[in-house]
Order: structure tokens, then sequence, then C-alpha cells
């Protein structure tokens, strides 16, 4: 009897637990506004896409990318691919120099996708000047005509609120 009650409280108890995954997954952002007039920063930033396995051979898809800090200052890059050779194959990393105002430490990134193609990118990393390198794990199907990312500044005005 003893063996029957454990075996039931333990059922219970596996059951009414909710399993959670601590590897955040990227989300989409219907309202990123960008702000243009402080593209024009004075500082440079390395980026590195890496584009998954699981990817298209190739796309021809236009990407876009923006990230920033938590005090507002946005980097934008209206494309990133470039229609005359192959980027973003599978398998591979492109790295691109990007200009835009100084940041403090990146907090979000999202990617931009326009296309008929389809792409998978598994990470992108940011260097900048006064932050330390950020990884953000995607490795997922990106979906069309969306701002697709992650934002780790809780609760800034970052990209929660558009920036103007």
């Amino acid at each position: 009897m003893k063996t029957l009650i454990l075996f039931l409280i333990s059922a219970y108890i596996f059951s009414s637990s909710e399993s959670r995954s601590i590897i955040p997954r990227p989300q989409p952002l219907s309202s990123l506004k960008i702000n243009k007039t402080q593209n024009a920063g004075s500082c440079s930033f390395t980026v590195s896409i890496r584009t998954s396995c699981s990817s298209p051979r190739y796309t021809r898809d236009r990407i876009s990318l923006s990230f920033g800090d938590a005090h507002g200052n946005q980097v934008y890059a209206p494309r990133l691919d470039d229609p005359r050779s192959r980027t973003f194959e599978r398998c591979s990393a492109d790295t691109f120099q990007v200009s835009g105002p100084c940041t403090y430490q990146i907090c979000y990134l999202y990617l931009y996708r326009s296309g008929y193609d389809g792409w998978m990118p598994y990470d992108v990393t940011v260097y900048g000047h006064n932050s330390q390198p950020l990884t953000f794990y995607y490795n997922v199907m990106m979906p069309g005509d969306i701002w697709y990312g992650f934002n780790y500044c809780y609760g800034t005005r970052a990209v929660s609120v558009a920036l103007e």
C-alpha cells in the first residue's frame, strides 16, 4: 500500500511540473521603428552571422539587421546580403562591418528577411567598441517580412518602446 501511495504522489508531482526551456528563443517584433538619423554615428561594429547547415543551400533574400543598447542607441544595417554574390550559404559564416552610433553593452538584436528562398541563421555575434561580444542564437527558420530576434534589455526603453 505504501508503494502505491508513493507511486501516486510521484506521478502527481511529475505530471503537474512544467518543463521549461532555459534557452531563449527568438521572438517576432511587430513595431521596430528605425532611427535613421542615429545611423550616421562614428563607431564601427563587426557582425558575424553563421548560417545553419539546415538552411537552404543559399538565399537571395534581403537580410536587414538592427541592434542596440538599453539607452536607445540603435544601429541599423538596411541590407547585409550582396545581390552579386552568394552570401548566407548553408554551413558558412559571413562577416560584416557596420557603422552606427556608439553604444554601451548591446542587449537586443533583430533580423529582417524579405524574399522567397527562406533562410536559417545559426547565430549572430556582435563585436562593439564599448561592449563585450554578444552572441544571439537563432537556429530556426526566419519568418518573412517581420523583425525577429531577441531583447535582453528587460524593462528598458530600448526596443519595447519604439525608438523615434
